[in-house]
């Protein structure tokens, strides 16, 4: 899991490096294992007060469309930088008034053992026809999960967060290196079939 302290490294240096007026406001910056998402606010267009909800709509699009074309260079060149630095893709993406919008991101694949009663699961929404493929069912109960569970996620990760931060302040475990590697654990598999990858997103 990524620390606060990585989080906000990897914040501030997006904050220092980006070109000045790129974005109004840097917005999000969110990291996992694989990418670091990028989003900034940009000034909405003008329209004429008596403008259709549709009309204001297609303005937006319009914008961030006209956002992503102009920046793609200066985008490309700080997402150079920083995949070298972070070993991590980055990903973009804009507000621009009530909207957000994302741009190319990293779609990871995640192997996984499931047993029967969880495959059955998956089967059940491919045979509704909510997914395609056992993959696409399982992305959408990931999808159910985040919308539904919100408040757990966050209260989840903020407790993890407190355990890494409790851990830090032990004492230096270097001094243990030495015993600990008289023994012989026996190494590091454990069969779960746990991989990941990564695709494309490097600031188009």
């Amino acid at each position: 899991m990524i620390t606060p302290e990585q989080r906000e490294k990897v914040r501030g240096w997006f904050a220092g490096r980006l070109p000045d007026g790129l974005f109004e406001e840097l917005a999000e910056v969110t990291v996992d294992r694989e990418e670091i998402t990028v989003v900034g606010r940009i000034a909405a267009p003008r329209t004429a007060d008596d403008a259709s909800a549709t009309e204001r709509r297609a303005a937006v699009e319009g914008r961030v469309q006209e956002f992503r074309e102009r920046t793609r260079e200066d985008r490309m060149a700080v997402a150079r930088e920083a995949e070298h630095r972070f070993g991590r893709k980055v990903s973009w993406g804009v507000r621009c008034g009530d909207e957000r919008a994302l741009f190319t991101h990293v779609a990871a694949p995640v192997m996984t053992r499931l047993r029967q009663p969880e495959r059955q699961v998956l089967d059940t929404l491919i045979a509704g026809g909510v997914a395609r493929s056992r993959s696409e069912a399982l992305a959408w109960c990931v999808r159910l999960v985040q919308r539904h569970a919100d408040d757990w996620l966050t209260e989840l990760r903020q407790s993890l967060e407190h355990v890494q931060r409790v851990r830090s302040q032990g004492p230096d475990t270097d001094a243990g290196t030495d015993s600990a590697s008289d023994g012989d654990d026996g190494g590091s598999g454990n069969g779960n079939g746990n991989g990941s990858g990564s695709g494309s997103g490097s600031g188009n």
